[in-house]
């Protein structure tokens, strides 16, 4: 019986032999066909082309060209440049002035200072825009040659020339480049009734580092409870979601599996003893939190580890890496999925539109409960459903406060005139912050002054409209006024009232003594949400 079956499973081999063998020569064939396609498009563009190019300029766009039609909204092909904005985004840190900047209208305008750098201690304002850099006239430049030309090693200087809206004359600032070091955490806090806030912009090299000394800071001096703000997290480091979540895990328990094509399962688990194992822990979480931030919320999440709050994450389920190409490019390529622990894939379906956008089919931040019951369900390792099929879903939703159609109408009006909103209220903020004390409150004469800013600027505003906006008036002028006399972390102290996810946070901390308490009070109010149905 065993010699007849295995005759079977030989001759099978035998006739599958000259298959597989035609296989490859069909395989074959087909390869070179293409070369010599690729070869004589090539050569003809070459040649005949109306504009001339480069032959390296050819293959950079053939490359470009193969990896656009792989529909992949993020596979990318890097240039030299765009590696080195890429690398400091990610990084953390490079050398150079301490700003970011953008196009508009033809000019390269500063669109961001950070603070403790060599532009802010200039003075250097939102806004302002560069004409020159040493002795190159910039204008007409794109932002990546601008920005090669302010960055460089740390100690030596660089001149930039400014001019400002509203300024009559031009002027230079010299710059002496430091290490520019891009914060993951900003600042962290204690808020009332001793819970910490930890809010973690992005997973850079130093993310896990910066909330471990946050973290342990804030545990110090005695928190309670502590919330991890991932809203607008947009993700980063597979590894340091990893870290991370360590942290707070026991260690051997599984944080992510990882599933690519022809490889075997690759499973991440925690290595070390966790800093914070008991410490009651909420996550925020938003349509912006993606990828790492995913994978944090969903292991502390299926561990009952941490409840999760606020609204729908954005669901990227998915792993790219990084391949060095000669000659300094890369490429980025969606190689693999990712999975929760309880085996959860989290990649919400999303299509691209006609002009490139990626767009969700069937976009539901805030879960209805019809759509809940149709995704598939799994368990938490206390027993818990937890939601697949699609992001991240909180266990107590907690929306936005929506602007009122007055406030919406106000803000359309301002959004036509963005950047002199900016200007006027920037630079009427910027004149109270040396006046006002940490209990200022906005004034009426503050908001005339405001409103008569934005008229000389050319906002067109009816002072009924604006009259009747106040409260939104007033949010804008004492979040400006506020970090700029103060800092972040004061600011964020005042907009408390604004916030109502962090509220709801808070005051859930205040009542549980661990997780499992925060878990049973999402279980409470969900099952009398249910029940007023």
């Amino acid at each position: 019986m065993t010699s007849r079956r295995t005759r079977l499973i030989l001759f099978g081999l035998v006739l599958a032999a000259p298959l597989v063998a035609g296989g490859f020569v069909i395989q074959e064939r087909a390869a070179q066909n293409g070369v010599k396609l690729f070869q004589q498009v090539i050569a003809i563009v070459n040649d005949r082309y109306v504009d001339s190019m480069t032959v390296g300029g050819l293959y950079e766009k053939a490359a470009r060209g193969l990896v656009a039609e792989l529909k992949d909204p993020y596979a990318e092909l890097y240039t030299p440049k765009d590696l080195e904005m890429f690398n400091q985004n990610t990084g953390g840190f490079y050398g150079g002035v301490g700003m970011t900047i953008e196009s508009q209208d033809g000019l390269i305008t500063v669109a961001k200072v950070f603070p403790h750098t060599p532009s802010e201690r200039a003075g250097i304002r939102v806004g302002d825009k560069i004409i020159g850099v040493d002795t190159t006239n910039v204008r007409g430049f794109k932002i990546d040659q601008v920005s090669s030309r302010l960055k460089g090693p740390p100690g030596t200087q660089v001149v930039a020339k400014f001019i400002r809206p509203g300024a009559p004359d031009q002027f230079a600032v010299t710059f002496t480049r430091e290490v520019i070091r891009i914060p993951a955490v900003p600042y962290a806090i204690m808020l009332d009734s001793k819970i910490g806030y930890i809010p973690l912009q992005g997973f850079s090299e130093t993310a896990s580092s910066e909330v471990r000394e946050q973290l342990t800071r804030l545990t110090k001096e005695g928190a309670k409870g502590i919330v991890l703000d991932l809203r607008g997290n947009p993700g980063g480091f597979l590894e340091q979601a990893d870290t991370l979540s360590n942290m707070f895990l026991d260690k051997g328990q599984e944080i992510v599996s990882v599933r690519q094509r022809g490889e075997p399962t690759i499973t991440h688990v925690t290595t070390q003893t966790p800093v914070a194992p008991a410490i009651p822990l909420v996550i925020l979480t938003d349509g912006r939190s993606a990828s790492a931030s995913e994978i944090v919320a969903g292991a502390l999440q299926d561990h009952d580890r941490a409840l999760i709050l606020g609204t729908t994450s954005f669901g990227k389920g998915l792993v790219q890496s990084m391949y060095r190409l000669d000659g300094g490019y890369a490429i980025k390529l969606t190689t693999a999925k990712w999975y929760t622990p309880s085996g959860r894939s989290i990649q919400r379906e999303r299509k691209l539109t006609d002009d490139g956008q990626l767009v969700e089919v069937h976009p539901d931040s805030l879960e209805a409960d019809s759509i809940r019951r149709a995704r598939p369900k799994y368990k938490s390792d206390g027993g818990r459903v937890v939601y697949g099929g699609g992001a991240i879903t909180p266990d107590i939703i907690v929306p936005y406060d929506t602007m009122t159609s007055v406030e919406q109408r106000f803000d359309r009006l301002l959004a036509a005139k963005q950047q002199e909103t900016y200007l006027a209220l920037y630079d009427y903020a910027f004149e109270m912050s040396k006046k006002v004390k940490p209990d200022f409150t906005v004034t009426p004469e503050m908001r005339d002054e405001l409103y008569q800013r934005l008229t000389k600027r050319g906002v067109t505003l009816e002072r009924k409209d604006y009259d009747a906006a106040q409260l939104y008036v007033d949010r804008m002028l004492d979040l400006r006024v506020s970090t700029l006399a103060f800092g972040d972390s004061t600011a964020k102290r005042r907009a408390l009232k604004d916030d109502p996810q962090l509220r709801k946070a808070i005051d859930l901390l205040r009542r549980g003594s661990s997780t499992k308490d925060l878990l049973a009070m999402a279980a409470a109010s969900t099952a009398s949400r249910q029940e007023q149905r």
